[in-house]
């Protein structure tokens, strides 16, 4: 299977030098259009997606992203490995702001999002046990590290509906629960990309430490853009660097991402929607067919 790297994040990600035959490519889906069109090309010999998150100019508010679209939109690009750039608040002394933590558990406290492709007619369970690729997110925290930013590798993400920030307790009962940071994006689309059988990894920068920290302000939209900016070069960077790491073909994930609907569908073959079968032709073909 040839390579391609998928990268979901903010606009800024995509500005990167030496990304070849460059071009924004529109992208229908069963689910209504992405956040945004694609923006491609090839970057030392490896095919690249670009996908803006909230749409270029920050449209989308965190609830009102088509995550459905975006994974649906990635898939059928093509793409192997998807990389999510996204801000976050810390919810621990340790994990300063300015430095990247790579997620590798979430909290799931989203209540307003469809949160799966599989609906009547086609029902499906997959195993989000273990949500992130750990060969993905060894390669991200390979390349953060390149950076020289301060890189923390595995944590728990709390995802929360928003758009409002945490109240005081609320990031009191996080913090009580031991997760390590917070944003408003890492679910569903961590869900989604398993369903779709792509390997999927979080690289969360760190923009402010929520609400509970005695010695800082509560967080605002000033303080997580003026970090983020901070951050953008190295964002980059990193992204620039995973050509290089993950350039080999291959066939099959270690980590079973590729495979995670090999027992997934509980519906019977006789009793399948024909309508929803088609929806999901792109997404779970592979274990649709015949």
């Amino acid at each position: 299977m040839e390579k391609m790297i998928g990268v979901i994040g903010g606009s800024g990600v995509y500005e990167i030098a030496g990304l070849e035959n460059a071009a924004w490519i529109s992208v229908d889906t069963p689910w209504g259009a992405p956040s945004d069109q694609v923006f491609t090309g090839t970057l030392n010999g490896v095919k690249m997606a670009f996908l803006p998150r909230h749409g270029r100019g920050h449209v989308h508010t965190p609830t009102t992203v088509p995550y459905r679209a975006n994974i649906h939109a990635m898939k059928a690009m093509g793409v192997t490995d998807l990389v999510a750039v996204s801000a976050v608040g810390s919810l621990k002394e340790a994990y300063a702001p300015g430095d990247f933590l790579i997620v590798d558990q979430y909290i799931d406290r989203t209540f307003a999002r469809e949160k799966s492709f599989f609906e009547p007619g086609l029902v499906g369970h997959v195993s989000v046990a273990h949500p992130a690729c750990a060969r993905l997110s060894a390669a991200c925290a390979q390349a953060a590290r390149g950076t020289g930013v301060q890189v923390h590798e595995g944590g728990t993400y709390v995802a929360m509906e928003g758009p409002q920030f945490s109240t005081l307790a609320e990031s009191r009962l996080y913090r009580s629960w031991g997760a390590d940071v917070i944003g408003m994006t890492g679910m569903p689309e961590a869900k989604l990309a398993r369903e779709a059988e792509i390997c999927y990894a979080c690289v969360a920068m760190i923009t402010d430490y929520d609400c509970w920290h005695p010695e800082h302000d509560a967080v605002d939209v000033a303080q997580v853009v003026a970090t983020a900016m901070k951050n953008a070069d190295k964002a980059r960077a990193l992204v620039a660097a995973l050509p290089g790491l993950l350039a080999a073909p291959q066939s099959e994930c270690p980590c079973g991402c590729t495979r995670a609907l090999d027992s997934a569908i509980m519906t019977a073959p006789g009793k399948r929607d024909a309508g929803v079968m088609a929806k999901l032709s792109v997404v779970a073909g592979r274990v649709l067919k015949g």
